[in-house]
């Protein structure tokens, strides 16, 4: 059957991925949103939209009937699910073709193989493919660490812990079966080696109802955090041709095993030694799908939609070509141990290049919240060699104008001109190793930017550019720096004889508006792009960028805090708070109090010291803002 009219069960970035696509086959296309999701992109970019009542995953886009639902009002004939929430949920796709519609994606038969990733091990065990045996948690002596703790469903890096001791293997099946079970539904884990410094290599398949498979050449997604992958790129570097064909083979076969349609991915670990294991097979979509698309010159999701038109596949894939690069975008602090953020993106805007690709899940002035995944955008670049697609990449990015709430983007630009990354020597533990050299600098030229954003502030309040006939008191002004909180003060004469700044003698003005500062430093002339909102100012030049909060030029006096009051460290819902906690209780230096659920990952608040529990001031199921007050652990006196 031929496909009018699809209904994507998802949002954002791969929402409007999938929305591209269609509109260049003049396919119709039916958004879901949320409330939260009422004014975002992939809802207004739709040309029909339905809501599905609520916030939270599990009240709108976790919810199949509410979907099926929505795909019949707005006479929709298939449904692609995207990746994430239920693209992996065989009841639902078993939901979607029982409703007569078109399910974009494998079969539920071939999606209940592989979606619990114990039973598809014993799967891939008897068609040969190699993997790694889980573990019987009753079993484990130290001898086994260290450990992998896996949800059974899902993916993205959520449900899963690393244990090195022994001790803490129940607290981190705890943890990883409740997080599993938030994001999808699913509290099942299990426990299997953990490969110390592997990597993390995939394959690309694509195959259609009548026998044919294509195997897409390998990712390498060994970069990242928390589970989570962060670069990837197309192809792996540093395999050998017998190496690829290995698992090229290894790929097919699990595809054949479970009669796999569509698009899948089947993930290998490879170990120190370059052998691979199977971890997983992906029956969707996977985010880093452009860096395949961009190397072998095809559209995965319009081969998708054929696929689920019947349609047959040629024989042989095209042949790949050149190299690519992709990075994600995060709003999070890597500094501040990953932690998600939220707010207004201003503007998200890439340099001109060619061969680079921007998927995006906002557009300017949309709001991120911490109901969903932090990714804003995924970024492409692709080149004729490795070298040149990772250098054109973190030149893009690194000229980017990125305007909100804090990002991982200079975290990106440093990791793709580190000298290992370069040389192509990464693996899992990539971050681990070397987090604090490329979190730990602070980017040079702070008070320089201090200085552009003042020089900008007076050209907007004045209309002859904040020039002065005469000499007097310089003009003074203090910024705060983030996400680091360091304060910096500028002080400067603008005159007819031109600027004059304390501690810059060798900056000379050339011209200055509102929204663009050009200095000579040291005889370099140098542009500098300004944009205000509100108290905050970004700066983007050629030699980084920074955001700068305006401070009064004379502070207030700050607000009483308690001692020992815990603050929301970002936005979320108390998921749960200690057993049995209350106030009066003594609690240790580092006990971990309450549990907060941000953008799908759970985040411990521990408390700050010894003491008694003085002030419990949410319980489970609060929603908190930054900042706001949680608890507070007072002197151990206090209880006397």
């Amino acid at each position: 059957m031929t496909i009018h009219s699809l209904l994507v069960a998802n949002r954002g970035e791969i929402a409007r991925r999938i929305f591209r696509t269609c509109r260049e086959l003049g396919v119709r296309t039916v958004a879901v949103y949320s409330d939260a999701d009422a004014d975002a992109a992939h809802t207004r970019e739709a040309d029909a939209a339905v809501r599905l009542p609520g916030d939270a995953p599990a009240d709108t886009y976790l919810r199949p009937e509410l979907l099926v639902k929505a795909a019949l009002a707005a006479d929709a004939d298939a449904v692609h699910p995207g990746y994430g929430f239920l693209s992996e949920n065989a009841d639902f796709a078993r939901r979607v073709l029982d409703a007569g519609l078109v399910w974009v994606g494998p079969t539920p038969s071939a999606m209940e193989a592989m979606a619990v990733k114990t039973r598809a091990k014993e799967l891939m065990r008897e068609a040969g493919v190699p993997l790694l045996e889980p573990l019987a948690p009753e079993k484990i002596t130290a001898a086994d660490l260290p450990l992998l703790v896996k949800a059974a469903a899902g993916g993205g890096g959520r449900g899963m812990r690393v244990v090195r001791e022994l001790d803490s293997l129940q607290a981190e099946l705890d943890a990883a079966a409740r997080e599993a079970s938030a994001a999808f539904g699913d509290g099942e884990v299990f426990v299997e080696p953990y490969v110390e410094r592997g990597r993390h290599v995939e394959v690309q398949v694509l195959a259609d109802h009548h026998g044919t498979v294509w195997t897409l050449g390998t990712r390498d997604c060994s970069v990242q955090r928390r589970h989570q992958k962060v670069i990837e790129e197309a192809p792996a570097p540093g395999l050998t041709g017998a190496q690829r064909k290995t698992l090229a083979d290894a790929a097919e076969r699990a595809s054949r095993a479970v009669g796999y349609t569509g698009a899948g991915t089947v993930e290998f670990l490879l170990d120190g030694e370059g052998r691979p294991y199977f971890l997983e097979m992906n029956t969707r979509l996977q985010v880093e799908h452009p860096v395949t698309e961009a190397v072998y010159g095809v559209d995965l999701v319009a081969l998708q939609l054929r696929v689920a038109e019947g349609e047959r596949l040629p024989e042989r894939p095209p042949e790949a070509n050149g190299h690519a690069v992709e990075a994600r975008l995060y709003a999070e602090d890597p500094a501040a141990g990953w932690r998600p953020q939220a707010g207004v993106v201003h503007r998200l805007a890439l340099p001109e290049l060619p061969d680079v690709r921007l998927d995006s899940a906002v557009t300017d002035g949309e709001t991120v919240t911490a109901h969903y995944d932090p990714m804003l955008a995924k970024v492409i670049a692709w080149a004729p060699d490795r070298a040149a697609a990772v250098r054109k990449l973190a030149h893009c990015l690194d000229r980017a104008h990125v305007h909100g709430p804090v990002t991982n983007r200079e975290l990106l630009v440093r990791t793709l001109r580190h000298p290992d990354f370069v040389a192509g020597r990464m693996d899992t533990g990539f971050y681990d190793r070397h987090l604090p050299e490329l979190v730990g600098t602070r980017p040079a030229g702070r008070s320089l930017a201090a200085l552009i954003a003042a020089l900008a502030d007076a050209a907007g309040r004045s209309r002859f550019g904040g020039f002065r006939n005469l000499r007097s008191a310089p003009q003074r002004k203090r910024y705060r720096l983030e996400p680091d909180g360091e304060e910096l003060e500028v002080a400067y004469h603008l005159d007819r004889g031109g600027l004059h700044s304390e501690g810059h003698p060798s900056v000379r003005l050339l011209s200055h508006t509102p929204d663009r500062v050009v200095l000579e430093v040291d005889g370099v002339r140098r542009r500098f792009d300004v944009a205000g909102y509100g108290d905050r100012v970004h700066v983007d030049g050629p030699a980084g960028s920074w955001t700068l909060t305006a401070l009064p030029r004379f502070p207030e006096r700050a607000a009483e805090v308690e001692p020992g009051s815990l603050l929301a460290p970002m936005p979320g819902t108390v998921t749960r708070i200690a057993d049995g906690l209350a106030v009066g209780d003594a609690v240790a230096a580092g006990q971990p109090l309450l549990w907060l659920e941000a953008m799908k990952m759970e985040h411990q608040v521990r408390a700050p010291a010894a003491g008694t529990l003085t002030s419990l001031d949410v319980r489970l199921g609060s929603q908190v803002e930054v900042g706001a007050l949680l608890a507070v652990v007072g002197e151990p006196s206090t209880a006397l």
